[in-house]
């Protein structure tokens, strides 16, 4: 194990009610990455936890990682679960073992609980065997990239410098080609020195079914790049580049693609119930499994600061209702408790939810501020919110 002391069991408190089980369940089966982006935050970022634990996950840790899980399920009557495939580059265990230990998570999960599974990858080595196994074996596979242009990836190569996009734009247009019911879709960072409605357009030939746009990690100890200072009136550069993408979707009058932060916020604006990290109060229900063995919380939170998303708990010695009873897992899902008072007082405060946890922090008082990104999500909340109402009064501006 890394970094941590002889494992203690939690206290336990029978009478106590748990919180809400987790649905999510994020395994690091290789903890190494093909590629060295520069702006990485999990490589390049504050937290070096990484560097002490193995390239891959054991066996027994696999295992016992299947085993876990279909524990909390059948303790909690799961219905459904995911499963996500992460790294580092999860490709570089090598298809079959991903096959192997979805089976594995599926085989062990109860009667009646589905298991839903996804592969994280960069795309580089996406090969038609590699994916036709993936495919075989039920797993959808998820495509990092910056952009669909060789200039958007340019920040993203290999360890000798290297451009990555050649093997990645080979990767997604086989998936898309060969396999289109196993594309789960493509994850991109905004960056608002792109034209935004160039931006989209060139993800939309890639033919993905659906878009996570992420706001790039940063807080205000570490400020994303290009945010101006806070304060009255300060530019929104971020938002008005989501909104620019937005409106070329809204107004399209067809879903070209599904873009998961648009139809969130669309949910949340409605009073339906949200599923992001990034918006809304509903309680986070992932948690991480590192490469040892190790039960950690997201990885975003290691943009703020070196073990930030450590719980001291690992799958050998600890099962995951254990890791719903750690404070720092609890904090992450407190809802409005756990914010801000100026974020309480919001009235945009049930749809913005103070933004991604990881945006909040600052190394004075720690993750009990704004978002970092307060006026962006303003901009885009209110904007998103007018196309509605305009919507509703026949108007598809």
């Amino acid at each position: 194990m890394s970094r941590q002391a002889t494992p203690k069991p939690l206290p336990r408190a029978d009478d106590v009610r748990l919180p809400a089980p987790f649905g999510q369940f994020i395994v690091k089966v290789h903890g190494r990455c093909n590629l060295a982006c520069r702006y990485c935050y999990l490589y390049e970022g504050p937290d070096h936890t990484w560097r002490d634990r193995p390239a891959a996950a054991a066996p027994a840790v696999l295992d016992r990682t299947a085993h876990r899980i279909a524990e909390h399920a059948a303790a909690h009557g799961l219905r459904d679960l995911a499963l996500v495939l992460h790294g580092g580059e999860p490709l570089l265990a090598g298809a079959d073992r991903l096959a192997a230990f979805a089976d594995r998570v599926r085989g062990l999960s109860p009667e009646g609980c589905t298991v839903h599974t996804t592969v994280q990858t960069n795309a580089t080595l996406l090969t038609g065997p590699r994916v036709a196994t993936l495919a075989r074996h039920g797993i959808r596979i998820g495509i990092s990239l910056d952009g669909g242009r060789p200039a958007h990836n340019s920040r993203r190569t290999d360890h000798a410098g290297r451009p990555s996009w050649p093997a990645a734009s080979r990767g997604a247009r086989l998936l898309a080609d060969r396999h289109p019911d196993a594309y789960a879709g493509i994850l991109t960072v905004v960056d608002p020195d792109t034209d935004p409605v160039e931006m989209y357009e060139s993800l939309l030939e890639l033919r993905p079914p659906a878009l996570d746009l992420l706001l790039p990690h940063g807080n205000w100890t570490n400020p994303p790049p290009g945010l101006p200072p806070t304060g009255p009136g300060r530019p929104t550069p971020y938002g008005d580049w989501l909104v620019t993408v937005f409106d070329r979707w809204w107004r399209t009058g067809r879903r070209e693609t599904r873009i998961r932060l648009f139809e969130e916020c669309i949910a949340l604006l409605l009073g339906l119930p949200g599923a992001t990290e990034s918006l809304g109060l509903d309680p986070v229900d992932a948690i991480v499994i590192e490469t040892d063995g190790a039960i950690e919380q997201v990885d975003s939170l290691k943009s703020a600061y070196d073990t930030a998303a450590a719980t001291g708990l690992d799958v050998f010695h600890h099962t995951f209702d254990d890791a719903l009873r750690h404070p720092g897992v609890a904090a992450r899902r407190a809802g409005a408790d756990a914010l801000a008072a100026a974020c309480r007082a919001c009235p945009l405060l049930t749809v913005c939810g103070g933004g991604h946890y990881a945006h909040r922090y600052r190394a004075e008082n720690g993750f009990a501020n704004p978002s970092v990104y307060c006026a962006d999500l303003e901009r885009l909340v209110r904007h998103v919110a007018a196309r509605l109402s305009d919507a509703t009064a026949g108007d598809r501006r």
